[in-house]
């Protein structure tokens, strides 16, 4: 580990040490690992983990979580999330009031738990993109360590490999509603069909990717070298997209990038 990355690590390890007890909303993902371990290292027993069940999470994700709490020894607690009619509509602001309406449940959750603080985590690369759920979360008074001390996601990527985390070089993940194009409807079997149709197409061997959704459309966001794999295996890829309510199926050849769907939203207050 370089030194800059070094001076981090230890400013983050400081920073939550200083909390003496905190919950951290765990996702299971690159960055949330990161400070769930992190967390337990300084913290011990005086430090646990939220995750929610809700159709918006992949239940491999959720498996995922469990599975890295259990190796890692970290007391695992969940909230069940499963309204969505608050923005089953997906408006712009749906990021904003689902992240409201789940880190109140973590908040009273930790609370109960003997936790005053709730650790979530953001990072500086999260700064760029319209991410309406941060304001939320920031209103609440959750704490961004890793935000705090500088870190990129490739600086957590870095670390997370030093420590021998096996998310280390994990694709990237955000809930499922952020495949939809804003106004769609989130219904639970909608949800579902995305679960599905990213699960199989992982099982084809394909790597950081997303299925986005606008009607029966679905857009496949690969990374750019993955393309032409995609396109040499494209009867197999349509028929079980087709199986999977999707009528029109096409590939974006700007390839994988986060927050596609905010494009058109980027500039909105």
């Amino acid at each position: 580990m370089d030194s800059l990355l070094c001076e981090k690590y230890n400013a983050l390890k400081e920073r939550i040490r200083s909390l003496e007890c905190a919950a951290v909303a765990f996702s299971g993902g690159v960055d949330s690992s990161l400070l769930v371990y992190v967390a337990k290292d300084v913290l011990g027993d005086h430090a646990f983990a939220v995750t929610a069940r809700s159709p918006l999470v992949p239940l491999a994700e959720t498996d995922a979580s469990a599975d890295f709490c259990r190796k890692c020894g970290v007391k695992q607690l969940f909230v069940d999330h499963n309204d969505l009619s608050a923005f089953c509509t997906n408006p712009p602001d749906r990021c904003y009031i689902c992240k409201k309406q789940l880190f109140s449940a973590i908040f009273a959750l930790a609370g109960k738990n003997g936790a005053r603080y709730v650790l979530e985590g953001s990072n500086l690369d999260d700064e760029g993109d319209y991410r309406p759920g941060m304001r939320a979360v920031a209103e609440l008074g959750a704490l961004s360590p890793l935000r705090e001390c500088g870190f990129t996601k490739a600086d957590i990527r870095a670390v997370s490999r030093e420590l021998g985390l096996p998310t280390a070089d994990k694709p990237s993940a955000a809930c499922l509603a952020s495949r939809f194009a804003y106004g769609e409807l989130l219904a639970p079997e909608r949800l579902a069909a995305v679960e599905q149709g990213e699960t199989f197409l992982r099982s084809l061997g394909f790597g950081q990717l997303r299925l986005r959704v606008e009607g029966s459309n679905a857009r496949i966001e690969l990374v750019p070298e993955e393309i032409g794999k995609a396109v040499a295996m494209r009867e197999e890829i349509t028929a079980r997209l087709a199986e999977l309510g999707f009528v029109h199926i096409s590939l974006d050849l700007r390839g994988y990038r986060t927050g596609s769907m905010n494009e058109g939203v980027k500039q909105a207050p």
